[in-house]
């Protein structure tokens, strides 16, 4: 791994190994065509799918209202050369059995046929190459990411030594944007589990946050119409128009009035009735921009920007403090703004949430695998091993894998802490132990 940017005196060692329906369009508007320099069909370079394909999260889209093409707003040449931080660090223990140290939950094909954070790098081609693409990791993990994205040059991984927070990930990344590039250089930071049904209105929403960024010269959010209230989310309420002809309906900005993250249900259900928005995730910016914002607001990531300007990687890994871009900077910053575009987007954080990303029978079971359904209603079944037959049951999840098959409802599968907590270790890094 020679060409993996990772602190000094650290080694990351192999450890192992290196599909969806988008079910809510909260209005009807026209979603554009791709615009930067590939027309729809057009092979992707990053990932060798058409560059209008979302390389396997919208095939069960196909049920869902078709929506008609927009103008292009332009091609790459007059694109800002955006460069994208992607976050990865986590093992995501919340689709454990799937997700161990050695196939993280980046590298599982949980909605389709290609790891989640395959198919986020391969909807950004051709806007925001391969080439431009920094990947925030972790040493742990390091290796089965990189595994799963051989177009990704092998020093735009950036390893941490210890989990630092998605916020010193991002000044880590913006950082390094910014001496490649330059400060002004465009920064799009997002996460590796992003999903989004329609790939090519995604990359000009990009685009557009980042023209409207330099012109701001100001941090923009995007912002996604809720479906439902929550609390696993953060919300946007937002205030006066950037520009008072543009509203959000039309591709304008606003101010964020104020940015709460993860409220209760309580609170979800009051600020979905206000009109706020969910954050999806995605920021876009100027590298300079996002590391004043860091050193004005976060203290826990401030300490450590001195070493970081000097290229002391380890030394701001030693002096920072772990916090989330939400709560860390989100909260806090002066002045954000928040546009609102339509692409299909999804947060799959729990086995639940699979449900609204996977093809669905008339029941509403989804499966991935070999399954079949009698009188069985809003199931998951993961199979990876042999044929799963539910009947008579409702809002259960099933998982198999080779030597062991797991069973529990939809509802206990959104907390599985205190099941890992009961089992030994061996068992959580490998799950086919348990029957050894």
């Amino acid at each position: 791994m020679s060409g993996i940017r990772t602190p000094r005196r650290v080694r990351c060692q192999a450890i192992g190994r290196g599909g969806r329906a988008w079910a809510y369009v909260s209005r009807t508007m026209p979603v554009p065509t791709d615009g930067f320099g590939a027309p729809r069909g057009a092979a992707s370079s990053a990932t060798g799918h058409p560059a209008g394909d979302s390389g396997g999260d919208s095939g069960g889209a196909s049920g869902t209202m078709a929506l008609p093409d927009a103008a292009p707003i332009g091609d790459a040449q007059s694109a800002p050369p955006i460069w994208a931080v992607v976050f990865a660090g986590g093992i995501g223990s919340r689709f454990w059995p799937l997700s161990t140290p050695a196939a993280p939950k980046p590298v599982l094909a949980l909605v389709g046929g290609r790891p989640l954070i395959a198919d986020t790098v391969g909807r950004l081609d051709p806007l925001i190459p391969a080439d431009r693409v920094l990947i925030v990791t972790s040493a742990d993990i390091a290796l089965a990411v990189r595994a799963v994205l051989p177009s990704v040059p092998e020093s735009n991984f950036l390893v941490e030594s210890r989990p630092m927070g998605t916020a010193a990930a991002l000044a880590w990344g913006a950082s390094e944007v910014r001496r490649r590039a330059g400060p002004h250089t465009p920064v799009c930071a997002l996460h590796a589990d992003l999903v989004a049904a329609f790939p090519s209105a995604l990359r000009t929403a990009l685009h557009r946050a980042a023209v409207t960024s330099a012109g701001e010269q100001a941090i923009v959010a995007l912002g996604v119409r809720p479906t439902r209230a929550e609390p696993s989310f953060g919300y946007i309420e937002t205030g006066a128009l950037a520009n008072p002809t543009d509203s959000l309906d039309r591709g304008g900005a606003a101010e964020v009035a104020t940015f709460t993250e993860k409220p209760s249900s309580e609170a979800a259900a009051a600020l979905v009735r206000a009109g706020a928005l969910w954050h999806s995730g995605i920021l876009l910016g100027a590298a300079q921009e996002f590391l004043d914002a860091l050193e004005r607001s976060v203290p826990e990531v401030a300490a450590g920007l001195s070493a970081l300007r000097s290229g002391d990687i380890e030394g701001f890994a030693a002096q920072v403090r772990a916090v989330d871009i939400e709560r860390g900077l989100l909260e806090r910053v002066g002045r954000l703004l928040v546009m609102a575009p339509e692409f299909g987007w999804d947060d799959v954080g729990t086995w639940a949430g699979l449900r609204r990303v996977r093809d669905l029978d008339d029941a509403g079971n989804g499966a991935l695998g070999d399954a079949h359904f009698t009188d069985a209603t809003g199931n998951v079944v993961h199979a990876e091993s042999g044929t799963v037959v539910m009947f008579g049951v409702s809002q259960l999840l099933v998982v198999t894998r080779p030597g062991l098959t797991f069973v529990t409802t939809l509802e206990r599968a959104a907390d599985l802490k205190p099941l890992l907590d009961s089992l030994p270790g061996s068992a959580r890094i490998n799950p086919g132990s348990l029957g050894q």
